[in-house]
């Protein structure tokens, strides 16, 4: 009989015989699991941006070499070197796994502290980033539309993006300041960057900016999207300083927060020589006029936010405390008309304007403008053009000084008047900015006149002395530009809500801006001498914007006998505050359907909603509807 301690000599011995037959014959084992979905994702698309570790194909090449992939967070210069100098992997593996690499140094670096040595190495590691995608992307045997499908592909455009955006953030802060100069040569350790800008200005008007900011870094509350194009180049918002070249008086202002897409083109017409060269283009594109870009003979679409720099824009113009504090007469508020351009000027596509209402800014068509500028069909077709006025001056103030500047800045822009921009103008305006476009594509004839004439009590000599002061207000044509007008939520035979014992009181707060004071008040000392020679004679009152807007107004009842132009459509979105009422007697709390209605409009679309229905998504889809009606293209 075999003892315990025999059985377990034996089956040692056995155990022994089987590892060693093992080792000798060179086989080994393996076990097949399950992995779960998520894991499949985060394994195939899991990279140093996304997962803080290398990618799988990065981690392949490594060990193939033999090198495990966690060794080089603490021996990067090995991987690299090891992945480099490799002959037995393909430059593609080899150039997107060296971009990784040097990718990882870059972040490791950014995460060790921002000292001049670190930020000089930082710099380094995004451009040799930037270089090793470049190659991939373009100098290897396969073109890129023969990878447009694998994920390797996009994460090394990941790259390439992501380090064209912190290298330039590095380096632009050395060069703020400069005068700009085109192409300019910037000199970076051994880099020598030469600087050109594609924003479709002649180069004496461009402009370094101040602040470059990466518009991946910004969140933007209260905007419903932000609107994106996929693909090559880094999406910056570049921060003008104002033109001290313009004319103090100048009617419009560029929006000196534009979006640019940034890319970094390295020299070389072979792969050797691009991974070679020390001599790169840092070319900024203006994105509107940019779609796509040819590198290694290759057109490549170029990234785009539209959001971005209009968003930026109105963060930082503040003006909603400029609206209020222009209604009030206070100082820096808004004094005059003045047109914002939402995009440099394109003398190839048709100008959409729009105008606010009482009290209000551009930040009234903060998702408007956003959702148009979104539509790729829309933008290709329009610019937007917003107008700025004082809210607190009287309509038929406003509305001759809003057509000034507008026809002022399409005269500088094209003072022939042959250019598209300049033909088949849209505007669009909500509640007063309504009542203004209405006045802009109708004709007064003579109305206006006979109700002045009855509302000062005047005759003869001090008649004419009135009337040459208020002629210019009282007498105007449809503007030939405009071809179409959307009237949302507008007051056209005003609103009760005017007459109201709270907008009384407010109105006994809007002071009138200085300039129409100084008008007035010659104006008055007139009507002062003359009453003075003439006992019952009334002192004339202009009314303000708010006086304006009453139901009982003669200015809006008389407005509302003008004819629109035959050459005009135009187009009414009411809102409806009171679905429960039948529809003539509804109202949207502020204006009443009746009064909002125009008969003749080419289309009406009511929607539910308070007065400010212009934000709501029924009111900007009926928007784009119309807007892509209008000249659509051949």
């Amino acid at each position: 009989m075999i003892s315990r301690e025999g059985i377990h000599s034996c089956l040692a011995r056995a155990a022994w015989w089987i590892a060693l037959l093992a080792v000798l014959s060179g086989c080994g084992g393996i076990t097949v699991s399950s992995i779960e979905r998520r894991e499949y994702v985060a394994g195939m698309r899991g990279d140093v941006l996304t997962a803080g570790r290398l990618s799988m194909p990065t981690a392949e090449s490594l060990r193939a070499l033999g090198l495990d992939a966690s060794s080089c967070d603490l021996d990067g210069a090995r991987c690299r070197e090891a992945i480099e100098s490799s002959s037995l992997l393909g430059d593609e593996r080899k150039l997107s796994a060296l971009a990784e690499l040097w990718l990882q140094r870059a972040l490791r670096l950014t995460r060790a502290g921002p000292d001049q040595v670190h930020l000089d190495a930082i710099r380094n590691a995004y451009l040799e980033t930037a270089r090793y995608a470049y190659a991939y992307l373009f100098f290897t045997d396969r073109r890129p539309r023969q990878r447009a499908f694998e994920d390797r592909q996009i994460q090394v455009l990941d790259y390439y993006n992501f380090a064209v955006k912190d290298a330039i953030g590095l380096i632009f802060p050395r060069y703020r300041g400069r005068p700009p100069v085109s192409p300019a040569l910037l000199a970076e350790g051994r880099w020598r960057i030469h600087l050109t800008l594609e924003d479709g200005r002649p180069s004496g008007q461009r402009r370094l900016p101040k602040e470059l900011v990466a518009a991946s870094s910004l969140r933007f509350d209260g905007l419903r999207n932000v609107y994106r194009r996929d693909g090559f180049g880094a999406e910056m918002v570049a921060v003008l300083e104002p033109d001290a070249s313009s004319e103090p008086a100048q009617p419009f202002s560029r929006m000196e927060v534009p979006t640019i897409t940034a890319i970094i083109r390295f020299r070389g017409n072979t792969l050797d020589e691009v991974l070679r060269t020390h001599d790169i283009d840092l070319i900024a594109f203006d994105p509107y006029r940019y779609e796509t870009v040819e590198l290694g003979g290759v057109d490549v679409p170029l990234a785009a936010n539209f959001t971005a720099g209009y968003a930026l824009w109105l963060a930082r113009f503040d003006f909603s405390r400029k609206a209020l504090r222009g209604v009030l007469g206070r100082t820096g508020g808004v004094a005059a008309p003045h047109v914002y351009l939402m995009q440099p000027y394109d003398p190839d596509r048709h100008v959409l304007i729009t105008l606010h209402g009482l009290a209000s800014s551009p930040l009234a068509w903060l998702n408007v403008a956003n959702e148009i500028l979104g539509d790729e069909e829309l933008r290709r077709r329009f610019q937007v053009w917003q107008v700025v006025y004082p809210t607190n001056a009287p309509i038929a103030f406003n509305h001759r000084n809003i057509r000034t500047v507008i026809e002022d800045t399409l005269e500088h822009f094209d003072p022939t008047g042959t250019a598209p921009a300049s033909g088949e103008i849209v505007v669009v305006g909500h509640s007063m900015g309504g009542v203004l476009s209405r006045l802009m594509v109708s004709s007064s004839g003579d109305r206006l006149k006979p109700a002045f004439i009855e509302d000062t009590g005047l005759e003869g000599e001090p008649l004419d002395r009135v009337l040459a002061e208020f002629g210019p207000y009282l007498a105007f044509e449809p503007m030939p530009q405009v071809s179409r007008a959307v009237f949302i939520a507008a007051p056209h035979r005003g609103t009760p809500f005017a007459d109201r014992r709270l907008s009384r009181w407010a109105a006994n707060l809007v002071l009138l801006p200085y300039d129409i004071l100084d008008t007035l008040t010659d104006l008055n000392r007139s009507l002062a001498a003359i009453g003075a020679d003439q006992p019952g004679t009334p002192t004339l009152r202009v009314p303000n914007s708010i006086e304006n807007l009453s139901d009982r107004s003669l200015f809006l009842r008389v407005a509302d006998t003008m004819p629109i132009s035959a050459n005009v459509q135009y187009h009414s979105i009411i809102a409806n505050n009171t679905p429960n009422r039948p529809l003539e007697d509804s109202n949207d709390g502020v204006v009443p359907f009746r009064s909002a209605h125009l008969p003749g409009a080419a289309s009406e679309k009511v929607i539910e909603s308070w007065h400010s229905v212009q934000e709501t998504p029924a009111a900007i889809l009926e928007l784009r509807r119309i807007l892509r009606t209008h000249c659509p293209p051949r």
